[in-house]
């Protein structure tokens, strides 16, 4: 496997992989060697806003997802506007779509305004959480997050490829989560399917006490527990709204 290169991914994945080039000279786990120059303009110009920091903990510590990650999917869904709209109706800065939000904004008990940076931030977080709770891998995660659960069943499911958009989306951001790009073919149905009566598939609403803090026993799988994006899919009822069709994010 060849080393991951920044900017092979701004070459191969267009706005995406400028967009996450653009995000990694604000995250600690890179090397200075790699603060590197884009042609659209200096990194360092291109930094997460400070404002979001204390929104993007808090889910961080609610939702048990890394800083980073929530940081990565945020540049990716809205290059850091607030008030960003899709062409398929996705709001603010985590581009969650209206009837996901009102499922999240009740299940999480969010405030009224979509667009409120700490709420949309929490709402994304979470939606997150459900999606790696569902699909238990980076990739696939990522991949029902751009395309709605819906979307990626039946890519596992019925072999329907998934949108370039989706594609590519994946093939930016997994390896920056720690996760792989989605597999072809055969390759995705190899791995045992995640039984989903085994999956608690949704974070205590209020985030209060241990489990909204740390991995618990028989709990979901946590981050550091995310080994290879070849999970199937659980046979479960369709539980979550799907989000959108290709170029939904923007």
């Amino acid at each position: 496997m060849r080393p991951f290169s920044l900017m092979s991914v701004v070459r191969r994945h267009g706005r995406y992989g400028r967009v996450v080039l653009l995000l990694l000279s604000g995250l600690s786990i890179l090397a200075p060697a790699l603060c590197v120059q884009a042609q659209d303009g200096p990194v360092s110009e291109q930094t997460i806003d400070a404002r979001f920091d204390p929104f993007v903990a808090e889910a961080s510590a609610r939702f048990r997802i890394p800083v980073e990650w929530i940081r990565a999917v945020l540049a990716a869904e809205s290059a850091r506007d607030v008030r960003a709209v899709s062409s398929a109706g996705a709001m603010g800065l985590m581009q969650v779509m209206p009837d996901t939000w009102e499922e999240l904004r009740g299940r999480y008990r969010l405030g009224a305004d979509p667009f409120d940076p700490r709420d949309n931030i929490l709402a994304g977080t979470a939606y997150l959480r459900e999606m790696l709770d569902r699909y238990g891998t980076v990739g696939g995660m990522l991949a029902a997050y751009n395309a709605g659960p819906a979307r990626y069943d039946e890519y596992l499911a019925d072999d329907r490829p998934l949108p370039a958009e989706t594609r590519a989306y994946v093939a930016a951001l997994a390896p920056l989560l720690g996760g792989k790009p989605l597999p072809d073919g055969a390759d995705r149905n190899v791995s045992r399917p995640i039984d989903w009566r085994d999956a608690p598939l949704f974070v205590d609403p209020l985030g209060s006490g241990p489990s909204a803090r740390s991995p618990q026993p028989d709990s979901s799988p946590d981050v550091d527990s995310v080994q290879d994006d070849e999970a199937t899919p659980p046979s479960s009822e369709r539980m979550f709204v799907a989000r959108s069709e290709p170029g939904a994010t923007q």
